[in-house]
């Protein structure tokens, strides 16, 4: 079982300053935040953001559980309005926006906690395949 609306599976980011990429996710993406749950020095032990249809889990490292970077895909609207507000928040660049040949629209970037989000608009099905499947 799990919790109505959440997906079945769900990226955990464990990172140094997780409020810090809270942060970054709800300014880049719109993300909205369902829950955090910080220990008594205020790091968070677990926190859940949803970017679009998905939810995202993100935790401050410990000593047990350090820092571990992750490679995550999102399919956005709007793939070079993302990609400047990731700029404009301190993201690192990785691939600036550009079209690729499997008719997306795609750019990369590595956000404050090391993670790099590699963004997306589908621009429709190819006409390469379209024609190889007719």
């Amino acid at each position: 079982m799990k919790p109505e609306g959440y997906n079945s599976v769900s990226p955990y980011l464990i990172v140094d300053g997780a409020g810090e990429l809270i942060s970054f996710l709800t300014s880049v993406f719109d993300a909205v935040e369902l829950r955090r749950f910080p220990d008594d020095s205020g790091r968070l032990m677990h926190a859940e953001v949803r970017i679009d249809d998905t939810v995202v889990m993100v935790a401050d490292s410990t000593e047990g559980w350090p820092p571990a970077s992750a490679q995550v895909h999102v399919y956005v609207p709007d793939v070079d309005a993302v990609y400047v507000r990731a700029m404009e928040l301190g993201a690192h660049s990785i691939s600036e926006p550009e079209d690729k040949p499997y008719n997306e629209r795609q750019a990369g970037f590595m956000d404050v906690g090391g993670n790099t989000w590699w963004v997306s608009t589908y621009l429709g099905q190819s006409n390469a395949r379209a024609e190889s499947a007719a």
